[in-house]
């Protein structure tokens, strides 16, 4: 579900992350570092039902949720979040804003 609330269904291709599916579907979803872990403009929330059957975020992705607008209890990044048969259907909801911070180097700027 995007920012408005609007619902798309995608087909999208094992591999493929929540990142580009968004990117290649002109779905507004920042991606601010395209997927290099150093910001969280790409946090989506996940339906309860999918997010028990994803992979446990890594520490790099849970320190840069925490930068995220509206986190939530199934919150992820989306760059993170890479389509396998186990999450075939998956849901995910883009918050209503972001967070534009990027990590670089030591520094948040």
């Amino acid at each position: 579900m995007d920012r408005e609330g609007d619902m798309h269904t995608i087909l999208a291709k094992e591999g493929d992350s929540i990142m580009d599916i968004t990117m290649g579907h002109d779905i507004d979803l920042e991606c601010a570092c395209e997927g290099s872990l150093a910001c969280s403009t790409c946090h989506v929330i996940v339906d309860p039902k999918y997010y028990e059957k994803l992979e446990e975020p890594t520490d790099e992705e849970n320190d840069m949720l925490d930068l995220a607008f509206g986190l939530t209890e199934t919150s992820r990044l989306g760059c993170q979040i890479v389509m396998k048969p186990e999450i075939d259907g998956i849901t995910v909801t883009i918050p209503s804003a972001t967070r534009n911070v990027r990590l670089q180097g030591s520094k948040i700027s």
